[in-house]
């Protein structure tokens, strides 16, 4: 069964399906529901990756604080501000600032560089930044920011607290501060890893199932990509964690989930990501967006930022300037037949 109303048995089902032919169902079907609700266009969202500085330690992403391999840094607001009129320039219809959890982004002067950006280019404004308190999140609202960003990387609560352990004497939940981002009116993207160690299949469907649970307007998937300097791999604790009926990295099984995700949020952004770039840089995004995805998010991080914000290793067009990656989606969308959206591409 191929709907909107698949239940989670039916999604295990798919992820689990190997026959060739019944894949080209299930692409088919996703592209058809793409363009029915969504359409041809492909929003280009411009990231601005403003600091690599975090204080958690999460065991299997190379920004965590116990990282001292990394030399950190923190972007000043002229540099931001020139990131977002270079993305403006380009077309784009948004701009994505990302960071680690890092406080020492103060909330007034992100405020500060939201307005300016909302002021002076026709931008949406999204941000990503971590499990911040709900005044800071209220204050960038009010500021102009139009979407935010916050994976809850798995359903599974056993297993989110051994890859992401909460900071001392501090509890906080995802999907609480997911529901605060909705009641401020943000437009609100959430995610997941795709084959982390200790992810099930049934995990897994269960994690497609809440993106429609959260009527998510925007879902960011992607594969598991392991960072050497981790916990979860120096350690040994991926071979500790990892499931009897562990799902595998894999290409494919990111566009499974890619393709299942749209049938479950017809209507929601889904980016062809830059791991998915990464682990096929020959054509794993246009793959990604020929099965369900209608967003691509070239990076306008200056390249000597760009290679020092190592989630993890390898990463896809890290020594590409931001106007090479222009050209070079733009042919690769055109490839596909698809053509490049304007305006701010909001859910629809």
């Amino acid at each position: 069964m191929l709907n909107n109303d698949i239940t989670i048995e039916q999604i295990e089902s798919w992820l689990r399906e190997t026959d060739e032919q019944k894949l080209k169902q299930l692409w088919d079907k996703a592209d058809a529901v793409r363009k029915a609700n969504v359409g041809d266009a492909v929003h280009l969202r411009g990231l601005i990756e403003v600091s690599n500085y975090c204080v958690r330690q999460c065991t299997y992403c190379g920004l965590a604080s116990d990282n001292k391999d990394m030399t950190r840094y923190r972007m000043n607001a002229d540099e931001i501000f020139a990131c977002a009129q270079e993305a403006a320039s380009y077309g784009y219809g948004t701009v994505v600032m990302q960071a680690g959890e890092d406080y020492g982004i103060e909330s007034q002067w992100l405020a500060d560089i939201v307005k300016r950006i909302k002021d002076n280019l026709p931008l949406a404004v999204t941000l990503s930044m971590g499990e911040r308190p709900f005044e800071d999140l209220q204050h960038w609202r009010s500021a102009g920011a139009d979407r935010y960003l916050l994976r809850f990387e798995t359903s599974d609560t056993k297993l989110y607290k051994l890859i992401h352990p909460p900071l001392p004497r501090q509890t906080t939940d995802r999907f609480e501060i997911l529901h605060h981002l909705k009641q401020l009116g943000y437009e609100t993207g959430s995610g997941v890893m795709i084959g982390i160690p200790g992810q099930t299949f049934t995990t897994l469907a269960k994690d497609i199932h809440t993106f429609r649970k959260y009527d998510m307007d925007m879902v960011g998937v992607g594969p598991y990509i392991a960072n050497p300097l981790t916990p979860l791999e120096q350690n040994g604790l991926n071979h500790e964690i990892a499931a009897k009926d562990q799902v595998k990295n894999t290409e494919m099984m990111t566009y499974k989930v890619i393709a299942l995700t749209r049938l479950v949020c017809p209507e929601s952004n889904i980016p062809s990501t830059t791991a998915l770039a990464t682990i096929n840089k020959k054509s794993g995004r246009e793959l990604g967006l020929s099965r369900g995805a209608n967003v691509v998010m070239p990076n306008v991080t200056p390249v000597e930022y760009r290679t020092k914000y190592e989630i993890y290793p390898g990463k896809a067009c890290l020594n590409e300037t931001a106007k090479q990656c222009q050209g070079c989606l733009a042919a690769r969308i055109a490839s596909i037949g698809r053509t490049i959206g304007t305006g701010y591409g909001s859910r629809n």
